[in-house]
């Protein structure tokens, strides 16, 4: 590798903000800078973003991140890309974008995902792309536009995802990686490829498709225009990077099996690397390519993780810190004296992909006090997260032996222990902070040659900076309450639907 080849750029396209990071030759971040950007929601359901909005985040994060640094452009030794998946970006011929593009937070398109499953058949369906349809994700996206926009249908040349249309306008050329190509349920997870069979099913043509590539591989290498644009030197190699969610499992290392990466954010996600394209039968877990060459993962999703927590607070103790509502909880008993917590406070996704689902306290008594429904919310969030492990250990995945946790719900000392000892299993924190463009910049320094595998490269960059164990005792009690919590969704639903 050229040794003045420093640093390396992660750029993230999220839905709210276009990130650029730096990072140095050993991985130490240098600095960061971001654009913010709205999206619109034209119609109930609908939820769509201008892609032009994320070029122009690009060129001013990337302009913004070289002068907060004083870094010389030359020293940029490649770029990775990382953003929000399953968004539909549509180009003619002229690589003009056709319409916004209609984001992974979408919901119009069930009409679409139902005739997907009567086209294919539901479980042949799971079976090739290892997912069920969803309305988040991209392909049923196209087969709305084709019913509902034939105008625009008729002039479609190019189907990208958010960050590959910055890649295009970087570098000119059309690409995207394999983690985020699997999350348009258009691949064929065992082969790591597009699937003829689904694109012929769906009668989406193979040549609208871009060339798919392993995370830190090279796609194309920034134009005269584009280095003018952002400031950066022209040639700089453009790697594939990967859907955030798979780079933000680079970004805290768990790139191998056994190590699984947990966020609990708003949302929670549970993220584990596999060496196969292990596919859980009934779809309830979503199975993708990792950014990692070779590798794939299984991930659950819950909708309301740490926002079950800001609600309840919201609600129940408006004002009050988080540090001072959970301070009481850690002196009530695990199970909250037979109190239940069920966090499905706007639907979930793993393991009830159910929109009608909702959440819950159960076992009230008058014995119960506010630290008590603190600390059942708490247990709930665990309880519903443990179902995703569930999933995956039912799925053939090999033992867990560490999960890599990050997000907002991470800072509280007591809900990472009852998250050890529901999952009973060490959890621990890592010195990386900033996630996906973290990830992204790592997947361009490996492309770069500055680590051999990704796995080095995580090995290198990432230290464990605090570890929970889970206590024995602990572990027993919640083994027990467990089953009771599992029992509650069967009992509830036919109330919830009705």
């Amino acid at each position: 590798m050229n040794d003045i080849s420093t640093y390396f750029l992660g750029i993230d396209v999220s839905t709210t903000a276009t990130k650029a990071l730096l990072i140095d030759l050993n991985g130490q971040v240098v600095g960061t800078a971001a654009t913010e950007y709205p999206f619109e929601t034209p119609r109930p359901l609908w939820s769509e973003q201008h892609p032009h909005l994320w070029w122009q985040g690009a060129q001013q994060s990337i302009r913004a991140v070289l002068a907060q640094t004083g870094i010389d452009p030359a020293q940029v030794g490649g770029i990775g890309l990382t953003g929000q998946m399953h968004g539909l970006v549509l180009l003619n011929e002229a690589g003009e974008v056709l319409r916004p593009a209609i984001l992974w937070n979408d919901q119009r398109t069930q009409a679409q995902c139902d005739e997907i499953h009567r086209r294919v058949g539901r479980e042949r369906f799971i079976q090739i792309t290892g997912n069920v349809a969803l309305t988040g994700f991209t392909a049923p996206k196209i087969l709305w536009v084709k019913e509902h926009e034939p105008e625009i249908y008729a002039q479609v040349a190019h189907i990208l995802l958010p960050k590959d249309y910055v890649r295009y306008k970087l570098t000119g050329e059309f690409g995207m990686d394999k983690a985020d190509g699997a999350g348009t349920v258009l691949m064929d997870l065992k082969a790591r490829d597009w699937s003829n069979e689904i694109l012929a099913a769906l009668e989406i043509s193979p040549a609208w498709m871009p060339p798919l590539y392993e995370g830190p591989q090279i796609t194309s290498r920034l134009t005269p225009e584009a280095a003018a644009a952002t400031g950066l030197k022209p040639g700089t190699p453009v790697m594939a990077g990967g859907g955030d969610q798979a780079a933000q499992a680079v970004g805290v290392g768990a790139v191998t099996e056994g190590i699984v990466a947990l966020t609990l954010g708003t949302s929670g996600v549970v993220f584990a690397t596999a060496n196969g394209p292990f596919i859980e039968p009934e779809g309830r877990l979503h199975a993708f390519c990792h950014s990692v060459p070779g590798k794939w993962h299984l991930m659950g999703v819950m909708l309301s993780a740490a926002g079950s927590l800001r609600w309840y607070r919201d609600t129940f103790a408006p004002g009050v810190g988080f540090d001072d509502l959970l301070a009481p909880a850690a002196e009530i008993p695990a199970g909250a004296d037979g109190l239940l917590f069920l966090p499905y406070l706007t639907g979930e996704r793993t393991p009830h992909p159910d929109p009608l689902a909702r959440g819950a306290f159960v076992g009230l008594t008058v014995r119960h006090a506010l630290p008590h429904l603190t600390r059942a919310v708490l247990e709930g969030v665990a309880f519903g997260l443990r179902d995703s492990f569930e999933l995956m250990k039912s799925s053939g995945l090999g033992e867990i032996r560490q999960v890599r946790v990050s997000g907002g719900g991470a800072k509280s000392p007591l809900w990472r222990q009852i998250l050890a000892d529901v999952f009973g299993c060490e959890l621990v924190t890592v010195n990386t902070t900033e996630g996906a463009a973290y990830g992204a910049a790592l997947l361009a320094a490996v492309g770069a040659g500055q680590f051999e595998s990704v796995e080095a490269a995580c090995q290198a960059a990432i230290q464990i900076t605090g570890s929970t164990t889970p206590n024995p005792d602990q572990v027993r009690e919640y083994e027990a309450i467990y089953p009771l919590y599992r029992g509650l969704y069967p009992a509830l639903k036919p109330t919830f639907h009705a």
